[in-house]
């Protein structure tokens, strides 16, 4: 399957662009997780002909890193900058100054490789940049989210206040995934539920037949390139990898308030609220709480895994480890087909919460989307019913309500599900006097009596997002 190279990101390559052709140097910093497409932006927007330098660290030693920048430098045009030794990086600073082009561009990627090396380098860069004696434009990139913020965000840090630009990637919106592989709406909400908004997987998703063969590949097979990638995203930023995974498995396996998943560790709440807190901010989990309840003060918050790669690896993958290092593959790929409806599903409904939070639909601007779980007293039974709404929505005037259920299956009564809606709205407690509610339908393929109601399908969703 081909892939085409560079799909969205146009406000960050016309904002970095843009940023670049200020007349003064620009100071800019550039980060995001593992994998989600930095370096290929940082390239797009670097002129080689102005002999503009990118350079990768590793993980070598200060001296080395300084010997293999001059030798990048001197490959991209820099004549013979690789024949003299260094001593630290200042004097390798000042005398790049001297050589590069008005107004080109240095990019330091993998930032945080180098301050390990030097943890002085930081206090160098403040000194160039305070003394306004740079010429060239100096760009530095990582994939550590917490090291990058600290640098630049912390008040005690040299470089803090001093960045013309601080750019985090997200992931790519779920309309992208479809230009991408090349598959219509309803498989581009299968392909992101395991892969994402995260280019290089779709790039490597693309090398195979069909999604089954790329899980089996990738994923399940103990040599598969994502075999290990989980753990590779929480090294980049988690101190204790082990006590983070043992957090996502549980999350992952349906333990989602926050007291279940303290008896599941077998610690006391307040000992796992800052790991937690920490997933959250990378944007692996995320914390809901039933429409109408402020998220600050709500008891009944529930946490979810909230990246699709490890979604599914904690659902589908950790588990099975054991199995998957006996090369028995087909036993998990049998369990993932039987549940990957199920899965998908919860995909769904967060991709149609996503679409409503903002949006104008038929006509009337929503509000934040979410989903509400509570009591329900029809006056039968005292102890009250149990139910959960999939999507609610207040239009931005008060006046108006969304009520929406989603289902990712391949038959269903649109009748029905209306019929079951209505004879719970009226008890919902969350109603105002004179609001209307609006039913709204979010399905995978048309239903029966498909007339009976507000119907919006996967074209409907992925595209406008």
């Amino acid at each position: 399957m081909e892939f085409a190279s560079f799909i969205d990101r146009k406000d960050y390559l016309e904002r970095v662009g843009n940023a670049l052709q200020r007349e003064k140097p620009q100071f800019i910093v550039i980060y995001g997780r593992r994998r989600i497409g930095k370096s290929k932006l940082i390239k797009e927007v670097m002129d080689w002909e102005r002999k503009d330098v990118y350079f990768l660290s590793d993980q070598t030693n200060e001296a080395n890193q300084r010997m293999l920048f001059a030798k990048t430098a001197a490959l991209g045009g820099i004549e013979d900058f690789d024949k003299v030794t260094y001593p630290d990086w200042e004097t390798l600073f000042r005398a790049l100054n001297r050589q590069v082009m008005e107004k080109s561009t240095i990019c330091l990627d993998e930032f945080p490789y180098l301050v390990k090396s030097c943890p002085s380098l930081p206090s160098v860069i403040q000194k160039l940049l305070n003394e306004k004696c740079l010429k060239f434009n100096l760009i530095i990139c990582g994939s550590s989210q917490q090291l990058m913020q600290g640098y630049i965000l912390d008040r005690k840090e040299p470089l803090y206040g001093l960045a013309d630009e601080i750019i985090r990637l997200a992931p790519i919106p779920v309309r992208y995934i479809g230009e991408a592989l090349g598959c219509d709406a309803q498989q581009a909400v299968e392909e992101y539920a395991v892969w994402g908004g995260i280019p290089r997987y779709w790039e490597l998703r693309a090398d195979y037949k069909d999604n089954e063969t790329a899980i089996e590949k990738l994923l399940l097979d103990n040599k598969g390139f994502l075999a290990d990638e989980p753990i590779r995203l929480l090294r980049d930023d988690m101190r204790d990898t082990v006590q983070a995974s043992t957090l996502l498995s549980i999350i992952g396996n349906g333990a989602n308030r926050l007291s279940e998943i303290a008896g599941r560790v077998g610690k006391e709440a307040t000992q796992i609220t800052e790991p937690l807190g920490k997933l959250r901010e990378l944007g692996y989990i995320r914390r809901e709480v039933p429409f109408g309840e402020e998220e600050k003060k709500s008891k009944k918050g529930i946490y979810l895994i909230n990246d699709s790669l490890l979604g599914f690896n904690y659902r589908f993958v950790a588990p099975y480890k054991s199995i998957l290092e006996l090369g028995r593959t087909e036993a998990v790929l049998n369990l993932i087909k039987a549940q990957f409806s199920g899965y998908v599903g919860h995909c769904w409904e967060h991709l149609c919460r996503q679409y409503v939070s903002g949006n104008i639909v038929d006509g009337i601007a929503y509000n934040m989307a979410s989903r509400w779980w509570g009591k329900i007293f029809t006056g039968e039974d005292k102890k009250g019913e149990m139910i959960e709404l999939d999507v609610v929505a207040e239009s931005m005037d008060k006046k108006h309500i969304l009520i929406g259920e989603c289902k990712w299956t391949n038959k269903e009564d649109a009748l029905r599900l209306v019929n079951s809606l209505e004879a719970k709205i009226k008890y919902l407690p969350f109603i105002k006097k004179r609001q209307s509610v609006h039913i709204v339908l979010f399905l995978k393929n048309e239903p029966q009596n498909k007339e009976a109601a507000r119907i919006l399908y996967p074209a409907d969703i992925v595209q406008a997002q």
